[in-house]
C-alpha cells in the first residue's frame, strides 16, 4: 500500500517532529527553566575548558613527579602570580592610558561630528540640516541615558553574572584536570563492544582536533600581541599597551581577526598625523608576514587545513546567529564536526571492504 512507502514514513515523522517543536515553542513556562539551567551552565563550561585545554599540557608534565592535585594547585599558583605579576609591572600604564583615552574619544568624536557638519554644510545639499541633526542626537542621548537609568538593575545582574562566572569557573577547571582521565571510558561505555575500538579513535582525534586548535590560536595571539605592542612603540602611535592588547584578543577570530584588531589603531593615527596610519598598516603586514611564515606553521601545522572562504562563511554565519561568542566557538566545531565526518566515512569504507572480503561474501559471489 501507497502509506506504507519509506517516503511518506520519513514524511509524517519530520512532520510530527516539526509539530512538536512548534508546540513547545508555545509553552515557554515549560521550556524557561531548561533553558536558563543550560544557559547558566554554559559559560562557565567553555570558559573551562578553554583553560583546561591550555593547562593540560603543563599539569601532565608536573604530574609525572608529583600527584596530579599538587599539580594542579602549582598551576593554578603560577597562573595568579603571573596576573599579579603583569597588573604590578603594567597595570598602571593600562589604567592611565585607558583613562586618557576616554577623556580624549569623546573630544575626538565630537571633533569629527563638527567637520562633518560642516562638509555637509559646505556642500549645499540642503536635504540635511545640523540642527536637525544635533536635536536629534540630543533626543537619542537623553533617551539612551534614560534606558541606562531603567535598566541598572539588569547592569547589575550582568556584573554580578560575570562576577559568578569568574568564581565557579577555577572549581570546574580542577576538576576537569583532575577527572580528565575517566571522561573517554564514560562516553566509551555506552557503545557496542565492538565499535568501542572505532569510538576510541574518534574521541582521540577530536580532543587532539581541539588541542590543536586552542593551544595554537592562544600561542598566535600572545606573539601577535606581543609583536603589534613592539610595532607600536617603534611608529610612536598612542596607547600603545590598549591597541595591542586589543589587537591580541581579536586574533582568536582567525583569518578576520587581526585585522579587526587595528581598527582603533587606524583611527588613533589618524587623529594623531595621517601618515601615522600608513605605519599601522605597515607594522600589521610585517606581524602577519612573521606569524604566516614563523609562527603558524610550527604551532598549528596543516591540521585543521580549512579554506579562508569557508572561515569567512562560518564566521559571518556564526557571529549573525549568537554573537563574538558564535564567531569564538564557530571554528573549533567545525573542526569537531569534521573529524567526526571524516573518521565516519574512514570506518564505514574500512567496514565495507571487511563486508566484502569476508569468507560469507566470497562463498556467495
Amino acid at each position: 500500500m501507497w502509506i506504507h512507502k519509506p517516503f511518506f514514513q520519513y514524511a509524517t515523522a519530520v512532520l510530527l517532529v516539526v509539530i512538536i517543536i512548534f508546540f513547545l515553542g508555545k509553552i515557554d513556562y515549560f521550556l524557561w527553566p531548561f533553558q536558563k539551567t543550560a544557559a547558566t551552565i554554559f559559560f562557565p563550561i567553555v570558559i573551562a575548558g578553554l583553560l583546561y585545554y591550555l593547562v593540560r599540557p603543563i599539569v601532565r608534565l608536573l604530574s609525572k613527579r608529583m600527584p596530579k592535585t599538587a599539580s594542579i594547585f602549582i598551576v593554578f599558583a603560577v597562573f595568579i602570580a603571573i596576573i599579579s605579576g603583569v597588573s604590578y609591572f603594567y597595570g598602571n600604564a593600562i589604567a592611565e592610558q585607558v583613562q586618557d583615552l576616554s577623556k580624549v574619544l569623546p573630544d575626538k568624536v565630537k571633533e569629527i561630528s563638527s567637520e562633518s557638519e560642516k562638509a555637509i554644510e559646505d556642500s549645499k545639499l540642503g536635504v540635511v540640516k545640523t540642527d536637525n541633526l544635533s536635536q536629534k542626537a540630543q533626543r537619542y542621548l537623553n533617551t539612551l541615558a534614560e534606558k541606562l537609568v531603567g535598566n541598572l538593575a539588569d547592569v547589575i545582574s550582568v556584573i554580578t553574572s560575570v562576577a559568578t562566572v569568574l568564581v565557579i569557573v577555577p572549581f570546574i577547571l580542577f576538576y576537569f584536570l583532575k577527572d580528565d582521565h575517566r571522561l573517554r571510558p564514560f562516553l566509551l561505555k555506552y557503545l557496542p563492544d565492538e565499535h568501542e575500538g572505532e569510538g576510541n579513535v574518534i574521541l582521540l582525534d577530536i580532543d587532539k582536533t581541539l588541542s590543536t586548535y586552542i593551544i595554537g590560536q592562544f600561542i598566535i595571539a600572545i606573539v601577535d600581541g606581543i609583536l603589534m605592542y613592539i610595532g607600536y612603540l617603534i611608529i610612536g602611535i598612542d596607547y600603545a599597551i590598549i591597541l595591542a592588547l586589543f589587537a591580541m584578543v581579536l586574533t582568536v577570530v582567525p583569518f578576520i581577526g587581526p585585522m579587526m584588531g587595528v581598527i582603533p589603531a587606524m583611527f588613533i593615527a589618524l587623529q594623531q598625523e595621517p601618515f601615522m596610519a600608513v605605519k599601522v598598516l605597515i607594522v600589521l603586514a610585517v606581524v602577519q608576514q612573521l606569524e604566516g611564515y614563523l609562527v603558524t606553521p610550527h604551532v598549528m601545522g596543516k591540521r585543521l587545513n580549512i579554506h579562508p572562504l569557508t572561515i569567512i562563511l562560518l564566521l559571518l554565519v556564526a557571529g549573525s546567529i549568537y554573537g563574538f561568542l558564535g564567531i569564538l566557538l564557530a571554528i573549533p566545531l567545525y573542526s569537531v564536526i569534521k573529524t567526526l565526518i571524516k573518521n565516519f566515512r574512514l570506518f564505514y569504507r574500512l567496514r565495507r571492504k571487511r563486508e566484502e572480503s569476508s569468507p560469507v561474501s566470497l562463498k556467495k559471489s
